[in-house]
């Protein structure tokens, strides 16, 4: 028997997670255009969870992992939707501070139900140790490509 494929695997499981999230949001809000995407609602996560400090896009590529036009984009896309507004810092202009909108917390309470509702569904029947093993091993791995 041939063994899996584990990027495959992982690629197969982040589409699976995607379609259910985008299933729930287009029953929910019949294929409203404003519905966050999971890097939105993980960026907004971040903002709130950091409320006591000012946030830069600097700030979200290091704790995201993700390139500077990546997060860039992003970011556009939830100042197009009203999610947040990007002011100049006044100690130094060539940064903006990202500022979260009301909007974007009201998303982000409605759409982390969902969230949590699908991580219960996916980890249902998983033991404590497997889910910690799971854990170690998606964190070795990261830190393996990452020092290739």
């Amino acid at each position: 028997m041939k063994e899996k494929n584990v990027l495959f695997q992982i690629k197969d499981l982040e589409k699976l997670i995607l379609r259910n999230l985008r299933l729930d949001i287009e029953i929910e809000e019949d294929l409203n255009t404003n519905a966050p995407t999971p890097t939105q609602m993980q960026i907004v996560g971040y903002i709130l969870d950091n409320m006591d400090r000012e946030i830069y896009q600097k700030d979200l590529e290091n704790v995201l992992n993700l390139r500077r036009a990546t997060v860039s984009g992003v970011l556009q896309s939830m100042e197009k939707k009203g999610f947040i507004e990007r002011i100049i810092d006044e100690r130094d202009t060539r940064t903006k501070k990202i500022i979260l909108q009301k909007k974007a917390k009201e998303m982000f309470e409605k759409n982390k139900k969902q969230l949590d509702e699908l991580e219960k569904v996916a980890i249902k029947d998983i033991s404590k140790e497997d889910l910690n093993a799971f854990s170690k091993v998606i964190d070795k791995m990261m830190n393996n490509i990452e020092n290739k």
